[in-house]
């Protein structure tokens, strides 16, 4: 028979609280709600508010039901990771809110791993260690969005990392990620070590996976570009036989279409990298012509799809000049790109090795 378990913590607004989880944490809710706890709008359960005598009865009222329902109650060595979470959150730069998540099953906790963003204990610990319940921190300007839990195996540290950003999809596995870091139980001291190490190390990651996401893009339409110039002169596909004008009109459309959604990933990422691009500061102060025109030729790409009066005919041409303008200056876009990436302001240990891939999946939190 699997485990049920109920952790007891104490929040400074709710009291003791108690949270049920195992493989059959549903039994631990059951002891729980027989015992006297009231469950929340986010299934943390909590004593109601009552006096003190009453409170004891319904901790001895909890004992009992959970032997009887052979559930293994802790109580644990930190104050409730709710108020832990508010409490760095209100000490950070801008606007924060906070959430509690529940993994009250042990396999919830995977659903974690494809949408963590880290190179660090975070990740591993996600995939090796039981997490019953954690808190996320979002910035409410950048959707910038932190997972803080419980250090497994130390009594009072946590661990905070990131979720990858929305426009790169699943950050599993991925090289740029940048590494979850160890914070102390003091809230003014956890605060300040995201802000001075950790959000600057994620937003070099950010810039860095930009970069990566448009050049990969470029070689990408680059690839498809030299193979439509190697069939166009010669009017054949490779050993085919000749290839009509009529058939060759024909097949433009298709590499088109492949090279417009490679360049997609260009219009949405390197608007962001073009704002952070400052040429006078570089040895290439001369780009600066070039990043405009290369930003001219996003917003007329970035137009094609919303104007409906375009002809194919009119449509192709300035896609073909917006592909061409890109091609033409991917050399001194990157290079600015790169110059602009943020300073390193800590020392970043090396890459953890690669965790174990897991199934493609929307992450949603569960309770």
């Amino acid at each position: 028979m699997g485990d049920a378990q109920i952790t007891l913590a104490y929040s400074r607004g709710d009291g003791i609280i108690a949270i049920g989880h195992g493989e059959r944490y549903k039994a631990a809710h059951q002891a729980l709600a027989a015992s006297g706890f009231r469950r929340g709008d986010d299934w943390v359960y909590h004593l109601p508010d009552t006096d003190e005598d009453a409170s004891r009865a319904t901790m001895a009222n909890l004992v009992r039901h959970a032997t009887a329902h052979e559930a293994e109650v802790t109580t644990s060595s930190r104050r409730f990771i709710g108020d832990a979470a508010r409490d760095i959150a209100h000490l950070l730069p801008g606007q924060w809110d906070t959430r509690i998540e529940l993994y009250s099953h042990p396999a919830w906790q995977q659903d974690l791993a494809p949408w963590l963003w880290d190179n660090g204990e975070l990740a591993q610990a996600v995939q090796n260690e039981r997490i019953p319940y954690a808190a996320t921190i979002t910035d409410t300007a950048t959707g910038t969005t932190l997972l803080l839990v419980e250090r497994p195996g130390h009594q009072l540290d946590y661990l905070v990392g990131a979720f990858v950003p929305e426009p790169f999809e699943e950050g599993h596995g991925d090289p740029h990620a940048p590494r979850s870091i160890t914070l102390p139980p003091f809230a003014g001291h956890a605060a300040r070590t995201i802000a001075d190490r950790f959000l600057p190390a994620y937003v070099r990651a950010v810039h860095t996976r930009r970069i990566a996401t448009v050049t990969e893009a470029l070689d990408r339409i680059r690839a498809e570009q030299d193979n439509w110039a190697a069939i166009v002169p010669s009017g054949r596909y490779s050993d085919a036989p000749p290839v009509g004008a009529t058939a060759l009109g024909q097949a433009a459309e298709p590499f088109l279409n492949r090279a417009w959604a490679e360049f997609l990933s260009v219009v949405q990422h390197a608007p962001a990298l073009l704002d952070r691009c400052r040429p006078p500061a570089t040895s290439w102060p001369e780009d600066a012509r070039v990043l405009s025109h290369l930003a001219d030729a996003l917003t007329d790409a970035d137009n094609l799809g919303r104007d409906a009066s375009l002809t194919r005919t009119e449509r192709d041409a300035r896609l073909r000049a917006a592909l061409s303008t890109w091609l033409t200056y991917s050399e001194p876009f990157l290079r600015q790109a790169r110059a602009a990436t943020p300073l390193r302001q800590h020392p970043v240990p090396a890459i953890a090795p690669p965790l174990q891939a897991l199934p493609r999946g929307r992450y949603a939190p569960r309770h």
